[in-house]
């Protein structure tokens, strides 16, 4: 690693995924000199990383990625972050790197990668450095470490929000392409709420936690920060999934949507508190008024239970958990924790058992609550914070400011709720506001794919990098859901048709709507209720309008198990040449039903009906 003073700027600050993979398309070869450049333009007196790889450690990296490629015959296709560098938290362990969670006295070695680390070097990325935090993830401010206090990206006035406040900064000025922090009261939105960055707190579980220092287990989650949404759908795929060494692992149900509906209906606090701060409430007014002009519509909630479960996490008994994680480094040498810290764990001290349990029983009441409030929303926004603070303001009132921050991220993890966190604009003195979705356990590609469509309608510089997004990560299309099933249906099943609640009771969401190859002929079936038609591939047919679902995958055997004959479920070629499964028709039902071919569809078809004079 070079000293500080002989860095130079890297020719990939602030590349995308996309503009990564571009790369090594077009220099294949590059993959070492690339890397190199990246981790030389990497400064050791930039306090928001703690460890920077030696270029052995890089080296090791790469040799093991080129083994890779090798298997691979050459193709990317099965590593898509191949070379992609990014940036890690330093409470999660990488094999043969420090662990220090930001106490120095805590530090040890770790002797294996963690399970997300692992995942992601699977799949090509490149660990290029660990990054600063609030000592043990404990505060949303990024000023409680002894390797000094992250300042904003856009301001160093004022805070980079934590505790994730390293892996922020760093993406936010483009070093790297994404970073990992971890969230257990918003430390993965807090701090991308205050740099531009979008944050994504996963359903709990869906990341494992194998590998990663402990706040409070039963509410930590790795999360992403990223310069788009569309790459941290990318991430946490590639970083997810059911991990048995974590006791806390679980398995995605495929119960859930994978979208959102045309017209989005989206819960709103009934009282926002922004504690003085003017231009946080204009930033979130803005955005809320954004929403509505995109054909969003905003209904007021009672948001009182999950205000009280916020402060559930810091004033009662769940700040024991802390205390727990923490363990003999509290009890036998507190005097080396970061002072706030510390009393913070203390705290944990004053609670009994029994307190513990009714702390639990509350947080159950009132995660059903949250939850049943939620019931016929697709999501909930909120200000990612409700106001910012400066560096001093923050030694003033450490506990207090921090949290006012936490607000409207604390009870998010003891709601077991899914979470996005999204730039929305610059305030009138050039800092960062965001907003925050919220929905339900595993709605997480609902509130990506929407939070692509949101970020695509803003005019704002990637983080603090300068960089507009470029036109083609708005053509990017959103990756096919492996959670859910795409289903064309052609007719009773239709928007507006009587069997479309067969559908959207099942969470289903309407994609687009398109036609078949121009091989199919359609027939109006005879003797069924409500009318059905039925499609059959022929050798000289025609295009059919179909409209595309997708289903949740838990869901489709249910739908199937719906249809009556001669009905069924097969695959059906698109126009487009896609394949995607739909409804067929068995050949016995012909001769009895009338061709309605020319009509190109059902609805057709079946306003012809309607239009035609009446009979006397």
């Amino acid at each position: 690693m070079p000293p500080a003073s002989d860095t130079v700027a890297s020719p990939f600050r602030g590349f995308t995924l996309r503009e990564w993979q571009q790369h090594y398309r077009s220099a294949p070869d590059s993959l070492r000199t690339t890397l190199s450049l990246v981790l030389g333009s990497l400064s050791e007196t930039d306090n928001a990383w703690i460890y920077l790889a030696t270029a052995e450690q890089l080296e090791a990296q790469i040799i093991r990625l080129e083994t890779l490629r090798a298997q691979a015959e050459g193709s990317l296709s099965a590593l898509p972050l191949f070379g992609v560098p990014f940036a890690v938290k330093d409470n999660m362990d990488i094999a043969g790197w420090p662990t220090t969670a930001a106490c120095p006295a805590f530090a040890y070695t770790a002797e294996a990668d963690a399970t997300v680390i692992a995942n992601l070097k699977a799949k090509g990325a490149v660990v290029i450095g660990k990054t600063n935090l609030d000592q043990f993830a404990t505060g949303l401010v990024g000023t409680r470490s002894p390797y000094g206090a992250v300042r904003n990206t856009f301001n160093p006035d004022y805070v980079s929000g934590g505790s994730s406040s390293g892996s922020a900064s760093v993406l936010a000025r483009g070093l790297v392409a994404f970073s990992l922090g971890t969230d257990t009261a918003g430390s993965g939105r807090v701090p991308a709420g205050f740099n531009n960055v979008v944050g994504l707190k996963p359903t709990k579980g869906w990341l494992s936690n194998t590998g990663v220092v402990p706040a409070c287990r039963l509410n930590d989650a790795v999360s992403i920060f990223t310069l788009t949404v569309g790459d941290a759908q990318t991430v946490a795929h590639a970083a997810g999934g059911y991990d048995a060494a974590d006791a806390y692992s679980r398995k995605n149900p495929h119960t859930a949507p994978v979208a959102f509906p045309a017209q989005p209906r989206i819960a709103i606090p009934d009282r926002v508190e922004f504690f003085g701060d003017d231009l946080a409430q204009a930033a979130f007014s803005e955005a809320t008024d954004r929403l509505r002009h995109h054909g969003v519509t905003l209904e007021t909630i009672d948001f009182t239970p999950f205000r009280e479960l916020a402060e559930q996490l810091y004033y009662g008994a769940w700040v024991a958990e802390r205390t727990v994680a923490v363990g003999e480094i509290f009890e036998e040498s507190p005097e080396v924790m970061d002072p706030v810290v510390r009393g913070i764990v203390a705290n944990g001290l004053n609670y009994s058992a029994c307190d513990a349990w009714r702390a639990e029983y509350l947080r159950a009441e009132l995660s059903r609550k949250i939850n049943l409030a939620l019931e016929g929303f697709d999501a909930l926004v909120v200000p990612t914070s409700p106001t910012i603070r400066t560096q001093e303001e923050m030694v003033q009132e450490p506990v207090l400011y921090n949290s006012q921050f936490g607000i409207y991220t604390n009870f998010t993890n003891l709601a077991d709720l899914s979470a996005l966190a999204l730039p929305s604009s610059l305030r009138a003195d050039g800092l960062p506001a965001g907003i925050t979705l919220l929905a339900p356990a595993w709605h997480d590609d609902a509130l990506a794919i929407f939070g692509r469509q949101w970020q695509r309608s803003l005019n704002l510089p990637l983080g603090a990098t300068g960089l507009a997004m470029k036109p083609e990560e708005f053509m990017t299309p959103a990756p096919a859901s492996a959670a859910s099933v795409r289903v064309a249906v052609v007719g009773a099943h239709l928007t507006g048709m009587p069997l479309n609640f067969q559908l959207t009771r099942r969470n289903a969401v309407r994609v687009e709507q398109t036609t078949t190859a121009a091989t199919y002929k359609l027939y109006a079936l005879a003797n069924t209720k409500p009318p059905k038609p039925g499609l059959v591939r022929a050798e000289s047919g025609s295009a059919i309008i179909v409209e595309l679902w997708d289903i949740p995958l838990a869901r489709f055997g249910e739908f199937v198990a719906e249809i009556p004959a001669p009905l069924g479920i097969g695959s059906l070629e698109l126009a487009d040449g896609r394949i995607v499964k739909g409804f067929i028709c068995e050949p016995w039902a012909i001769p009895e039903a009338t061709e309605i071919t020319a009509f190109g569809g059902w609805r057709n078809y079946i306003q012809s009906l309607n239009s035609s004079p009446v009979k006397s």
